[in-house]
């Protein structure tokens, strides 16, 4: 399993209704609001058989009233 966080920007006052979809799809594993250029990160951990950039498209970055997202993928933990 891969362990992936991405950053989420929300448009203006709609941080919230987002955060409500992701906790719907249960595809997370944490989800957090947060400072900063962002609004929300998301962990989630991904089967290692599986395209990432086409999981984050099909399951994240179609939620309405995302702007952007930002992924970081994991290596090591320590």
């Amino acid at each position: 399993m891969a362990c992936v966080f991405v950053q989420i920007r929300c448009k203006p006052g709609t941080t919230y209704s987002v955060a409500d979809e992701i906790m719907k799809r249960e595809i997370h594993s944490e989800l957090h609001s947060i400072s900063g250029e962002f609004d929300l990160l998301l962990k989630l951990y991904i089967a290692d058989d599986m395209d990432i950039g086409l999981f984050i498209n099909n399951q994240v970055a179609n939620i309405p009233d995302i702007e952007r997202t930002l992924t970081t993928l994991t290596f090591k933990a320590f």
